[in-house]
């Protein structure tokens, strides 16, 4: 699952998200991992509600570099919060689906054709 999809299903569940989970112990796993900055989870720790510093770190992870940030805040959320994990996932399958309608290369079977490449260098 790459970060991107979940990216995209994070945030059709933003509203949901920031009204159920409170955000410090998420922080703490994040910054632990440094998907979040030590300014950055000082900052979000001065945000008085708890919905609020949800969203704003929402919206931290939507602009972040890390290229895994959405697979650690999911893997993050497990053991709080399993049931949005849960539904989270159900949403995999479409996102699935959908990329496979766009995908125009077909076998003549139905099924995607799945192509893929190697880059080997020699050090």
């Amino acid at each position: 699952m790459s970060n991107e999809a979940l990216k995209r299903i994070f945030k059709d569940m933003r509203s949901k998200i920031a009204r159920s989970v409170c955000p410090d112990s998420i922080m703490d796993d994040l910054l632990s991992k440094n998907i979040i900055s030590e300014d950055d989870y000082c900052r979000l720790r001065q945000v008085p509600v708890a919905r609020g510093r949800c969203q704003d770190l929402l919206l931290l992870l939507y602009f972040s570099p890390h290229p895994q940030a959405f697979v650690y805040l999911r893997l993050t959320l497990l053991d709080e919060y399993s049931w949005i994990v849960d539904e989270i996932d159900k949403n995999i399958p479409s996102l699935t689906s959908q990329l496979q309608q766009l995908q125009p290369n077909r076998s003549r079977h139905g099924k995607p054709i799945i192509a893929t490449s190697f880059i080997c260098i020699n050090l």
